[in-house]
């Protein structure tokens, strides 16, 4: 069917203007986002369940692959999922903790440095009020007091981390039915079906890729900074293996607390030298090498992962700033590729389309079936035996 038939109108009826059309696009686009910003509190959260469900659920496959019962596939990925959770929320806790009683050490040797930075303002001719006024807003004791109060609201975080489990529960139970339900909509809407295999393949590599690099990262981390005499070492690497999921920029987020305690506890030096050492590792496999993976796992240029982290963080939070790529291939599979007629849009992506999975199966079963070929092909041919049926020799005149 061609392009002119699936826009064929009936008779007496004239299409609409491309530019309606286009300022209609938008206005959908900006209610959808205005509803996504007021339902964020629970989009975060749910979305978040989702992507580690779909990570995690490898683990589930192979333990049916393997013989496993069901009951106690399910019961493995749970235990899994609840694990990962527990930890980071339970290191978090103890990191926050610790950093609201190692910051009041410093509170001393900020005022020094404060000092030192009014009076060299001084000097260049800034007005004094100004300086004072700006120093006296500087004051380590408030921040201690702000990580005393968000340990004051672990109530509330707990209460939403009840409510990620129960989600996280019941989504567990889901995915043992998740492919027989993908065959119901590939019988009736192949691209669909197509689409959402897509975004869990995506999803899944980029959680990978990101993972992998995270860990590495922080391990390296970690050592640095205990070498240095850092504080907390172990904290800011957790801090670094989160800010890993942020694309591009997570580097300069976790460099930041680190590099500040360097300056209180050592000086000028030891903070460019954690600097130094983020910039080896944190910058070099964050803004360089990591992007080139997860572009070619999940089809999407380093400028449009940057400019898809100021949207989605901007539109639901921090949550957003994380989940910032799967969210964006979300959108991809629902906006892009169930619609044969929106293939331009790849271009903008920045990265060739993969081909969907229906054609990568049939391109693998070619390439099999070329290969087998090819191997009866060069196989020797089974001389003739003794035995075997020879032409008669032509009688002699």
């Amino acid at each position: 069917m061609t392009e002119a038939e699936l826009v064929h109108e009936p008779p007496g009826r004239a299409p609409l203007p491309r530019g309606l059309v286009i300022l209609l696009g938008l206005s959908a686009a900006v209610i959808t986002g205005a509803g996504i910003w007021a339902a964020a509190w629970l989009i975060g959260p749910v979305f978040l369940a989702l992507v580690i469900v779909i990570s995690v659920s490898p683990l589930q496959s192979w333990l049916l692959r393997h013989g496993t019962p069901r009951w106690l596939a399910v019961a493995t990925l749970i235990l899994a999922v609840y694990a990962i959770l527990a930890s980071l929320f339970l290191v978090i806790i103890v990191s926050v903790a610790r950093l609201a009683s190692v910051v009041p050490e410093y509170a001393e040797r900020a005022d020094e440095l404060l000092g030192g930075v009014r009076d060299f303002l001084a000097q260049l001719g800034v007005d004094a009020e100004q300086v004072d006024s700006v120093a006296n807003s500087v004051d380590l004791t408030k921040l201690a007091d702000l990580l005393g109060s968000l340990l004051g609201t672990v109530g509330g975080i707990l209460s939403n981390l009840v409510f990620l489990f129960s989600l996280l529960l019941f989504l567990s139970f889901e995915t043992t039915s998740a492919t027989a339900r993908l065959r119901v909509i590939a019988a009736d809407r192949p691209r669909i079906a197509d689409a959402l295999g897509e975004f869990v393949h995506g999803t899944r590599s980029y959680m990978v890729v990101s993972t992998v690099f995270g860990l590495m990262v922080a391990v390296l981390d970690t050592i640095a900074l205990a070498l240095l005499g850092i504080p907390l070492p172990v904290t800011w690497g957790l801090l670094s293996f989160i800010t890993n999921y942020i694309p591009n920029v997570g580097f300069i987020i976790g460099v930041i607390p680190p590099a500040l305690l360097g300056l209180l506890g050592g000086g000028p030096g030891l903070m460019l030298a954690v600097i130094a050492v983020y910039i080896v590792f944190n910058f070099v496999c964050q803004s360089l090498i990591q992007p080139r993976f997860v572009g070619n796992a999940v089809g999407l240029s380093s400028t449009i992962a940057f400019l898809a982290l100021l949207f989605w963080a901007w539109l639901i939070g921090a949550l957003g700033a994380i989940l910032a790529i799967p969210l964006t291939l979300l959108a991809k599979a629902l906006l892009v590729d169930v619609d044969p007629g929106a293939r331009w849009a790849d271009a903008l992506l920045g990265v060739q389309r993969p081909p969907p999975r229906a054609e990568r199966k049939a391109e693998k079963a070619e390439r099999k079936a070329e290969r087998a070929a090819a191997k009866a092909k060069a196989e020797p041919k089974p001389e003739a035996g003794p035995d075997s049926t020879q032409e008669p020799e032509p009688a002699e005149a």
